[in-house]
């Protein structure tokens, strides 16, 4: 496993220095080369969860066990948010070379992957444009190669399709199908948060469907459909709305519990 949590929980300090309870305990295990979807009820730790494997929140008790590579090869996880993370000083082709300069790579190397990123995510002619001049979907993509380029063992993804319009949302779930199927046995581990029952089925392996907070995994669901897929042609297929339909049913009760405690 490169990804496993026993017992996990987070907790943060609420008003007059109350504990709230944010997730956990949870059991958590995730295979190298896996796509694993999360989908849950809003503030059920989703987030929060990414944030911790990605080493950016500490873990208040359990256990969390990640197979990181050797040191020094590549960087155990790269992260993708929702909202727009380029920098807006740095072209395309600086945002998307941001890591590896950090990390000392050579420039030689530097170019050659800034190069291929470029044409995988098809923005090798705004290569010197920058994010100002892109639609969203398009500062989206540049934020996915940018993670890429790292060549991390895992990549984190939390809800980065949610600002886009249907029509974009659609072409970035396909263009990261396409991405992950054809990396074969080098393909990444993925960990994708959603809020939309379809994308989760569209894109993941697994779809593990989180209860309200403190968040726990409350039903692991595996995803039938064969690969590669297609957005919309996957969508045709009855048993898309039979399975999208059971995760509702497995959602809903804490749909409802989180909105009654948001009143």
């Amino acid at each position: 496993m490169i990804i496993q949590a026993h017992r996990l929980t987070k907790t943060f300090s609420g008003p007059d220095q109350q504990e709230l309870a944010a997730l956990g305990p949870l059991d958590l295990q995730i295979r190298a080369g896996e796509f694993v979807c999360l989908v849950g009820p809003s503030g059920c730790g989703k987030s929060t969860l990414l944030r911790i494997i990605a080493g950016l929140e500490a873990v208040s008790s359990g256990e969390l066990t990640l197979a990181e590579p050797p040191a020094g090869e590549r960087p155990f996880n790269s992260m993708v948010f929702q909202g727009d993370s380029t920098f807006p000083w740095l072209t395309v082709y600086g945002n998307v070379e941001y890591g590896l300069r950090m990390r000392g790579v050579g420039l030689r190397q530097r170019d050659e992957i800034v190069g291929h990123m470029l044409r995988t995510v098809g923005l090798t002619r705004f290569a010197d444009a920058y994010p100002y001049q892109l639609s969203g979907g398009m500062r989206q993509r540049v934020a996915l190669a940018r993670a890429l380029a790292n060549d991390p063992a895992v990549l984190l993804m939390d809800e980065p399709f949610g600002a886009l319009d249907a029509q974009n949302r659609t072409l970035l779930q396909n263009e990261l199908l396409q991405i992950w199927e054809q990396a074969g046995p080098q393909r990444k581990t993925i960990l994708f948060v959603t809020h939309a029952i379809d994308e989760a089925i569209v894109l993941g392996d697994r779809v593990l469907v989180m209860s309200a907070a403190p968040g726990r995994i409350k039903e692991e669901i595996a995803v039938p459909f064969l690969r590669p897929r297609e957005v919309y042609a996957l969508k045709r297929n009855p048993a898309f709305g039979e399975l999208e339909f059971h995760i509702w049913q497995a959602l809903r009760e804490d749909v409802d519990a989180a909105r009654a405690g948001e009143r």
